[in-house]
């Protein structure tokens, strides 16, 4: 928390010329969904991480089942290791998840170009001004968006996004490790956009970062497997739209040490194999309805529209967001319960 920025809950919806479509800003002491930097966060878990426990640049090629549940890791450069449990944490392109289920990621249709401002309220006082303290969602409702986020130490980051197949670059003649065959492109994508609008798009610092956006079939479920499992986007890739994805794989990654941490008894394997199921089970229903509801949303945003696709009600949202949270405590001081008196 100490790292966190509840203001960075405000909202703000616009159309394409930069009308104020919806406002939301929280109220004291709302922290409901708090931000935080991807890259802070990452610093602080693996600075309470045990020395070594992360060994870098050991991309995985293949896992193989060698029966009763054990697998083998083959690694880049040719190194192997056997385990009894393997967790696919390994996102979209998951080299685990084929151990599981044949489901593949689909694309969703919508491409998007990664901009950046430094020190944006002293050399983008402009941009600052319109993404304001957290969000700024923005579209044209015909398949055009530009969505930004203020980071911490005075960034702004965000997607230039419009309806594409992922080589949408190839057609339209566009390089894009060359900065301004890109904003040449989008001069013209974006032509009917305002000027102050037009200026998210064009007056990044940095070069454009290109992503395409995929999702699993939702809900996804599989039939256990012994001696694996998926957290995160490998076991359950959706659109951004909710910002669900990071905050379900730190709770998948939890609720999976919990289970395995519990493991006793005269069978140590059984036991393993029975809390894998049950974490599955409860990641199921964790994760299918968000998933569903989040590739939805993605499309609905992106679709060509006379109405305005305005947002949901933030702060219906942010009830929302403290009774899962409150039922998710209850339902974790119940099992406590049960294991206390078993």
């Amino acid at each position: 928390m100490a790292q966190a920025r509840p203001e960075g809950q405000a909202k703000t919806r616009r159309d394409h010329h930069g009308t104020v479509l919806a406002e939301f800003t929280p109220g004291p002491g709302d922290e409901a969904a708090p931000e935080i930097d991807r890259g802070r966060l990452r610093r602080l878990l693996v600075d309470h991480l045990r020395p070594g426990t992360v060994r870098w640049g050991h991309r995985l090629v293949r896992a193989t089942p060698l029966g009763h549940g054990g697998h083998r890791l083959e690694f880049a450069g040719g190194t192997t290791v056997e385990a009894d449990l393997v967790i696919g944490a390994d996102g979209a392109w998951s080299k685990v998840r084929p151990l599981v289920s044949d489901a593949a990621p689909q694309h969703l249709g919508v491409c998007f170009l990664d901009a950046r401002f430094d020190e944006v309220d002293s050399r983008h006082p402009e941009v600052a001004g319109i993404v304001g303290a957290g969000h700024m969602f923005s579209n044209d409702n015909d398949g055009r968006a530009v969505i930004l986020q203020r980071n911490g130490d005075g960034v702004v980051r965000g997607y230039i996004a419009f309806r594409a197949a992922p080589d949408w670059h190839v057609g339209a003649g566009v390089d894009l490790t060359d900065r301004e065959s890109i904003r040449s492109h989008l001069t013209q994508e974006f032509g009917h956009w305002s000027a102050a609008m037009r200026a998210l798009i064009v007056r990044n610092d940095g070069d454009y970062v290109p992503r395409s956006f995929w999702a699993l079939p939702a809900p996804l479920t599989w039939e256990h497997v012994p001696g694996v499992t998926l957290i995160g986007d490998a076991a359950h890739l959706m659109a951004p739209f909710g910002g669900h994805g990071a905050n379900l794989a730190m709770l998948d990654g939890a609720e999976l040490a919990h289970a395995v941490s519990r493991v006793a008894g005269p069978d140590p394997a059984a036991g393993l194999d029975e809390a894998v199921a049950r974490y599955e089970s409860g990641m199921f229903a964790r994760s299918g309805e968000l998933a569903v509801s989040s590739n939805e949303a993605l499309v609905q945003f992106f679709a060509t529209t006379d109405a305005p696709d305005l947002p949901p009600d933030p702060e219906q949202e942010h009830r929302d967001y403290l009774a899962r949270a409150e039922a998710y405590r209850q339902e974790r001081a119940r099992q406590a319960g049960e294991r206390t008196e078993a």
